[in-house]
Parts: C-alpha cells; structure tokens; sequence
C-alpha cells in the first residue's frame, strides 16, 4: 500500500504525523510525506533515518489557518496535485481540510485536528467576526470535508464539532491519537512538581490559570510565547511569578521535554479548547497524575482516570493540586489510572491499526477506478 500523507511542521500535528507515518513504514508501507509550515529542523526529522520506504518533500507553504494563506493555499494545491500524479499513491492522507477538495482520482482522507470556528467559540464564546478572510476559510475548510471520502476526527466531540460548525460529513469516524509509550519513562521518582505543556500565545492553552493563585509546590509551564503567523505576530504576555511557585521554562526540545514529564508528579491540563491533547497523553505515558479542565475531549479521552477541576476555574485547579499533592496515594492512584488507560488505549500502534484498517476499506479493489464525491459545498453557511 502506498500513502500520500500531508502535515504541518508548527504543532501537534507533526508529532502526530510522526508516529503514523513510521507505524506504516514499518509494517511494510510506501509512505509520501508532504509538509507545510516551515522548513523542519534536522532535529524535526532525525526520526526519519532509517525509514527505507519513506519518501518526504518539505515545503515553506502557509497553513490554512494562516491570515496569509489563500494564495499560498491556491500554490500548495498544485504542488500537491503534481505529486500525486508522480508519485500515484492508493490513498491521501489529509491533515488539513483544504486538500480534500482536490480532483485527484484516489481516496481522500481528511483529518480533523482542530479549525479556526470551533477555536474561536471556545475562546471567546462566540462566533468569529466576519471578514472576508474567514469567509474563504470558511469556504475552504468546507469543500475539503464534502469532498473527503472519509472524515476522522480524534474524538466523538471533534467530530460533533466539525458537524455543527461546517457540516455533517457523509462518512464521518473517530479515530484516537496514540503515542509510543517506549518514549516516555514512567519509572522516574516522581518530584513535587506540576508540569503544563502548551502554546503560550494560544488563548485556548490558559496556562494563565495556573498564574492567578499561589502554589503549595513549584509549577512549571514549558511553551512557546511567539506566535507561528507573523502576520497576527505578538507574545503571550504572561510573566514569571516566583512569589506563587510559577515558573515559565520556554520552548523545551523534545528529549528535554521527556525529562520533564519523568519527574512531574502532577501534569495539569488546562485547556478549554482541546479535540485531544497529545500532552497529557504524554504525560500519562510517563505517569503523571493529571488534573484536567472538566471540558467533554478530555472527559471523554480520559473518562475517571484523571481529576477535573471546575471548569476555567483556577481556585479549583489550585484546589486539587493541592488535594494531589497532600493525598500521596490518591496521587499514585490517579497516576496508575492515567497510564494504564493510555497504554490501553492511546498508543501509536493502535492508532496505525486502526488508520490500516480504514484505508483498506476506502481503496477499491482497482484503485484507479476510485470515485469521488462531489466537492461542492453546501448553501448553508457555517455557524
């Protein structure tokens, strides 16, 4: 089977991508990797070496979500149309909406992370201002779910989402992200220490929460404050606040990052906006208690496993940082509980099992007679 696969370099998604990508590579599959965002690091790559059945072409092109992107989005289509017909794969891998509209005479996949719409609401409780630039993202996100064979979202609470925001998709699965517990060590002496993982300048993070009440023990908040589009530009703002046991540790490599989640005690989880959240997975995997903002994504990935705290409440996050910290063995149950549930659940190879699966279903038996469903898009303008 040959997979055409496009992903960001900029966030979550390339961690992602990472572990479907190698996953296939190693069971055997050809995998074209198509990336967009920046040029990535040979740090961002060293994962690569090694993986004789990956072919990857990276590119500078703007993501969809960018206040730039309509021209860049118009170029990037083509050069993912002109590979495509190179390269000819059994199916496309989407991570972004926009590429579900291409006439490409394969099965489209088209996976849900997150979008613009659903962001704003969360983060601002309402809808987003009109202007002429949501309005083709809008039209865009749109077009690349209608014509997509399959839409998946990493959870039944993104894909309600995408429905309620965009459309319903005619075929619309949830399919878990998952992550390679052999990276993450669970075996550390946990320290009395809370770790938060996140985008600093990403409203939806709120690592704010964790500002706005002193600590009974030190918390650390590892991200970055630059915003990714130089055309919206800016810095998060928020500042140190040793007086509360506040620590801002900036932007972490990877293997700093482990390190990190290793000796955490307890992981808070504080966004309000989250269709999964890689990083409590993570630190589930390394056996953080995790505390969590009782929105439905985290609720529904993490079910009793974790603690919740009144939702953008940061009274009671400090609440039950502090029940954690004194309560030793409910916090070594709590941690226990998080890391079996990610073991059992949330792990890469489960997760490329499930992607195998489906793409077998989606590539006929004589892939070159695949039909596609129309691209249009619906009259209904999104909510």
């Amino acid at each position: 089977m040959h997979v055409l696969v496009t992903a960001d370099t900029i966030g979550g998604v390339w961690t992602y991508a990472r572990e479907l990508v190698a996953g296939l590579v190693r069971r055997g599959h050809r995998v074209t990797l198509v990336s967009f965002g920046e040029i990535p690091t040979q740090t961002q790559t060293s994962w690569m070496d090694g993986l004789l059945g990956l072919d990857f072409r990276p590119t500078a092109f703007r993501l969809e979500w960018m206040q730039e992107a309509p021209e860049d989005i118009e170029a990037s289509s083509e050069y993912v149309k002109a590979v495509i017909d190179e390269v000819r794969p059994d199916v496309l891998h989407l991570n972004q909406f926009c590429y579900g509209a291409l006439h490409a005479g394969v099965p489209k996949i088209v996976v849900a992370h997150s979008d613009v719409v659903s962001w704003w609401a969360a983060v601002h409780h309402d809808e987003p201002p009109d202007s002429a630039w949501m309005r083709w993202y809008q039209t865009t996100v749109m077009a690349g779910l209608a014509a997509a064979n399959v839409v998946v979202a990493p959870t039944r609470w993104m894909l309600e989402t995408i429905s309620k925001h965009y459309l319903v998709p005619q075929n619309g699965q949830v399919i878990y992200n998952g992550r390679s517990p052999n990276l993450f060590n669970p075996h550390i002496t946990k320290e009395d220490l809370v770790l938060t993982v996140g985008r600093l300048w990403d409203g939806a993070k709120q690592a704010s929460l964790l500002t706005e009440t002193d600590h009974v023990i030190p918390v650390w908040i590892v991200g970055t404050e630059k915003h990714p589009d130089a055309a919206i530009g800016g810095e998060a703002g928020l500042r140190a606040a040793a007086e509360k046991q506040v620590f801002f540790q900036g932007q972490q490599s990877e293997a700093q990052l482990r390190y990190h989640f290793s000796r955490a005690s307890i992981y808070a989880a504080t966004s309000r906006y989250e269709p999964f959240g890689l990083a409590p997975l993570e630190a589930a995997l390394s056996r953080c208690a995790l505390i969590m903002n009782d929105i439905p994504s985290l609720r529904e990935v993490w079910g009793e496993s974790a603690r919740y705290f009144q939702a953008d409440d940061p009274r009671s996050l400090k609440s039950e940082i502090e029940r954690l910290h004194y309560d030793r063995e409910l916090r070594l149950t709590c941690a226990n509980l998080a890391y079996n549930r990610a073991r059992q659940r949330y792990t890469a190879d489960r997760m490329v099992d499930d992607y195998v699966r489906l793409y077998e279903e989606v590539i006929p038996s004589n892939a070159t007679d695949a039909e596609e469903p129309a691209a249009e898009v619906p009259g209904a303008s999104a909510a």
